[in-house]
C-alpha cells in the first residue's frame, strides 16, 4: 500500500524558480509572473504556508478561469498632489504596487503622507510584503484591501464582507521593522483551504456552514461563512476596510467583486490603499531621537518575554534561507501537475 507523497525540501532559488514556470506556463506576462513569483517566495522564506506556493494553484485557477488579464500593463496617474493612482486593468496587484511605489515614497518625501489607490486588480496574497517595502524606505506604511464577501458580521451568519486584512510597516533603524499583516476574519481563508486539503477539522469558531450553523468542517465554512475576529470589533474593522478600499478610492466592495466573479471560483477583484507617512515631515531633523523612543516601546515589549508580531516570520526568514523550506508532498504533487509544474 502507497502512502502520501513525502514532504520535499527546496531552496528558495528552487521555489522561485517552480514558480515563474508554472505561472508563465499559465500564460501570465513574464513582468506579472516575476512580481507574483516574488511574494510566493516571501511567503514561503517566512514561514506563512497559506501565502507561500500553495497560491499558484489559486493563481492558476483564476487565470484559467478568466478573472485576470495575464498581460495587463498598469497606468498610472495623479488625481492630487499627495496621491497617486493605478489602475492596474485587471491584473495581479503585485505588479500594480512595483509600479506605484517609486511615485508614492517620493510623495511621501515631499508632502509627508500620500496615499495608493490600487484599481481593478486581482488579489490573492498577503498585504505585509508591501508594508515591509516601504518600511524598509524608511516610511510608516499602512494598506487595506477587500476581498470576496466570505465572512459575516457579528451577530449574523450570512457572507458580507472579505477576509478584509490591515497591514502597518514601521522603520526600524539597524533591525527588521515592526510589521505585522492580519485578517479581519478569525483566519485567513488559505488556513481553512490547507485544513480542508489536509482533512483536518477546524475550530469551532472559525465560521458557519451554509445554513448559519457553527461547524468543525472546513469544505462546510468554505460553503458557507467565516467569522471576524474579536467579534464586533472585527466586525467594525472589517466594515472599515470594505470603506477605505471600496468606495473611496472608487473600487468595489466585497459583495461586488464575488458578484463579478459570478461563480468562476478566481481570487477577488477590486482595490487596495495604501497609505505612506515620512516620520521626518513630522520630526525634521529630530527624526532618529523620535525612531529611538520608539526602540524603548518595542524593548519593554520585548524585555518581559511578549514577541513582536513580525518576529516569528523574521526568524522563520533567516532558518529557510539557510535551509530551505519544506513543501508538503501533496501539495508539492498538485503543483508539478499544472502545466510548467515539471522541468
Amino acid at each position: 500500500m502507497s502512502g502520501a507523497p513525502a514532504d520535499v525540501r527546496l531552496t528558495l532559488e528552487e521555489v522561485r524558480a517552480l514558480a515563474r514556470r508554472v505561472l508563465l506556463a499559465a500564460g501570465l506576462a513574464a513582468p506579472h509572473a516575476f512580481a507574483v513569483a516574488e511574494t510566493m517566495v516571501a511567503g514561503e522564506r517566512d514561514g506563512c504556508a497559506s501565502h507561500g506556493i500553495y497560491r499558484l494553484l489559486v493563481a492558476a485557477r483564476s487565470i484559467a478561469a478568466g478573472v485576470v488579464v495575464t498581460d495587463a500593463v498598469p497606468a498610472v496617474s495623479e488625481p492630487a498632489p499627495a496621491l497617486v493612482q493605478v489602475d492596474g486593468g485587471g491584473g495581479f496587484a503585485q505588479l500594480a504596487f512595483e509600479t506605484g511605489r517609486p511615485l508614492l515614497a517620493e510623495k511621501a518625501r515631499r508632502y509627508g503622507i500620500a496615499a495608493l489607490a490600487l484599481n481593478h486588480v486581482v488579489h490573492f496574497a498577503a498585504l505585509w510584503p508591501e508594508v515591509e517595502a516601504l518600511a524598509e524606505d524608511g516610511l510608516v506604511a499602512l494598506a487595506f484591501t477587500p476581498s470576496h464577501a466570505w465572512v459575516a458580521p457579528t451577530g449574523g451568519t450570512q457572507p458580507v464582507f472579505g477576509t478584509n486584512p490591515i497591514a502597518f510597516g514601521w522603520p526600524r533603524p539597524g533591525a527588521h521593522p515592526f510589521v505585522f499583516d492580519f485578517a479581519t476574519s478569525a483566519v485567513a481563508r488559505g488556513e481553512i483551504e490547507l485544513h480542508r486539503r489536509a482533512g483536518k477539522p477546524v475550530p469551532d469558531d472559525w465560521g458557519y456552514d451554509a445554513a448559519g450553523a457553527p461547524t468543525t468542517d472546513a469544505e462546510a465554512v468554505l460553503a458557507g461563512a467565516m467569522r471576524t475576529f474579536g467579534g464586533h470589533k472585527g466586525s467594525a474593522l472589517a466594515a472599515m476596510v470594505e470603506l477605505l478600499a471600496g468606495p473611496l478610492i472608487g473600487d468595489m466592495t466585497s459583495r461586488e467583486s464575488i458578484a463579478l466573479d459570478d461563480g468562476r471560483g478566481g481570487s477577488p477583484i477590486g482595490g487596495e490603499l495604501i497609505v505612506a507617512i515620512d516620520p521626518a515631515g513630522f520630526l525634521g531633523l529630530g527624526v532618529a531621537g523620535h525612531l529611538q523612543r520608539a526602540e524603548a516601546l518595542f524593548d519593554a515589549i520585548e524585555g518581559q518575554g511578549a514577541r513582536l508580531p513580525s518576529q516569528r516570520r523574521y526568524d522563520a526568514r533567516q532558518r529557510s534561507l539557510a535551509e530551505g523550506v519544506i513543501i508538503p508532498g501533496a501539495l508539492y504533487a498538485d503543483i508539478l501537475a499544472l502545466p510548467g509544474g515539471e522541468k
